[in-house]
């Protein structure tokens, strides 16, 4: 089974005003930090960005959305498109705690299913997931129609959903789901530990 891991970093930051991806936390950018987590589950390592030029120190395959003005899906779309590998590791570039046992949790939880989708306190994460090739022609036709909405497709797909992470010590689950998307909670990630 070949995987690859991929960080979704095409957004516009709007209400952050400033490109989060690059956000410092302790010694490194909120990249950087998604960048090694995924290294430890996968070799194949792919950003999808419009920017590459700013990502030039990371050793990773950089490709630009297809459809454009779609959204996160269409970062998804172009990941499945570009990539050769049988499974993908979704990430999104505002989630500068991810853990890599969780991550390696979800892709042994996979097993005959299209994804495997974390819903942690009742919100579902469909940007920290995990999702095999065969979602990409009901993306792509969801796209099609000009239908954006992440989740879309998932009625079309079996699709596992995660809610049990008991394994896992709670503090742990909390830091991998954490995001940021303002300044204030950006201030607060500065604040949160780093291992």
């Amino acid at each position: 089974m070949d995987t690859c891991g991929v960080i979704l970093a095409g957004g516009k930051s709007r209400r952050m005003g400033t490109n989060k991806s690059l956000l410092k936390i302790g010694n490194q950018t909120v990249i950087n930090r998604i960048f090694l987590e995924l290294m430890k589950v996968t070799n194949c390592l792919s950003i999808v960005t419009h920017q590459p030029q700013l990502y030039n120190d990371l050793p990773a395959r950089f490709v630009t959305d297809r459809y454009q003005e779609s959204g996160p899906l269409a970062g998804i779309e172009a990941a499945l498109y570009y990539n050769k590998a049988d499974v993908f590791i979704i990430t999104a570039c505002d989630m500068p705690f991810i853990q890599y046992p969780i991550l390696q949790y979800m892709i042994d939880n996979l097993e005959d299913y299209d994804g495997v989708v974390p819903v942690y306190q009742t919100h579902m994460h469909p940007l920290a997931a995990v999702y095999k090739k065969s979602v990409l022609e009901e993306v792509q036709k969801q796209l099609d129609k000009g239908e954006r909405k992440v989740t879309g497709f998932f009625e079309e797909m079996n699709i596992r959903f995660i809610h049990d992470f008991h394994g896992f010590p709670r503090d742990q689950v909390e830091r991998h789901f954490f995001n940021m998307n303002t300044p204030e909670q950006y201030e607060h990630a500065k604040t949160m530990r780093l291992v």
